[in-house]
Protein backbone atom coordinates (compact mmCIF):
# COMPACT_ATOMS: atom_id res chain seq x y z
CA UNK A 1 0.00 0.00 0.00
CA UNK A 2 2.88 2.31 0.67
CA UNK A 3 4.52 1.79 -2.55
CA UNK A 4 1.00 3.32 -4.61
CA UNK A 5 0.93 6.52 -2.77
CA UNK A 6 4.62 6.65 -3.36
CA UNK A 7 3.16 6.73 -6.97
CA UNK A 8 -0.05 8.37 -6.53
CA UNK A 9 1.56 11.34 -4.88
CA UNK A 10 3.65 12.41 -8.16
CA UNK A 11 0.77 11.62 -10.28
CA UNK A 12 -1.36 13.84 -8.59
CA UNK A 13 0.98 16.64 -8.65
CA UNK A 14 1.40 16.17 -12.06
CA UNK A 15 -2.25 16.34 -12.54
CA UNK A 16 -2.80 18.98 -10.56
CA UNK A 17 0.11 21.45 -12.39
CA UNK A 18 -1.75 20.51 -15.76
CA UNK A 19 -5.01 21.53 -14.48
CA UNK A 20 -3.52 24.81 -12.82
CA UNK A 21 -1.55 25.08 -16.34
CA UNK A 22 -5.39 25.15 -18.58
CA UNK A 23 -6.46 27.06 -16.15
CA UNK A 24 -4.10 30.09 -16.62
CA UNK A 25 -4.12 29.65 -20.54
CA UNK A 26 -7.66 29.67 -20.75
CA UNK A 27 -8.41 32.91 -19.14
CA UNK A 28 -5.39 34.34 -20.73
CA UNK A 29 -7.11 33.30 -24.33
CA UNK A 30 -10.33 34.39 -22.60
CA UNK A 31 -9.07 37.98 -21.61
CA UNK A 32 -7.30 38.54 -24.93
CA UNK A 33 -10.50 38.03 -26.80
CA UNK A 34 -12.79 40.48 -25.17
CA UNK A 35 -9.83 42.97 -25.12
CA UNK A 36 -9.74 42.30 -29.37
CA UNK A 37 -13.44 42.62 -28.61
CA UNK A 38 -13.52 46.11 -27.13
CA UNK A 39 -10.71 47.22 -29.67
CA UNK A 40 -13.11 46.16 -32.41
CA UNK A 41 -16.03 47.96 -30.54
CA UNK A 42 -14.72 51.13 -29.96
CA UNK A 43 -13.44 51.27 -33.88
CA UNK A 44 -17.03 50.69 -34.46
CA UNK A 45 -18.61 53.29 -32.05
CA UNK A 46 -19.97 51.52 -29.96
CA UNK A 47 -20.83 47.43 -29.39
CA UNK A 48 -22.67 46.02 -32.64
CA UNK A 49 -24.37 42.36 -32.81
CA UNK A 50 -21.73 40.01 -34.94
CA UNK A 51 -23.39 36.98 -36.21
CA UNK A 52 -21.66 33.58 -35.18
CA UNK A 53 -21.19 33.22 -39.55
CA UNK A 54 -19.30 36.36 -39.45
CA UNK A 55 -17.04 35.91 -36.68
CA UNK A 56 -15.93 32.25 -38.25
CA UNK A 57 -15.48 34.39 -41.35
CA UNK A 58 -13.55 36.74 -39.60
CA UNK A 59 -11.23 34.32 -37.57
CA UNK A 60 -10.59 32.30 -40.69
CA UNK A 61 -9.22 35.22 -42.29
CA UNK A 62 -7.41 36.61 -39.04
CA UNK A 63 -5.93 32.97 -39.59
CA UNK A 64 -4.73 32.92 -42.98
CA UNK A 65 -3.32 36.23 -42.95
CA UNK A 66 -0.84 34.79 -40.27
CA UNK A 67 -0.11 31.67 -42.11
Amino acid sequence: MDGIQQMALPILGIVAAAAATFYVVSFSEIREKSFKDLEDSEENGGFKYVSPREKRARRKAEKESKS
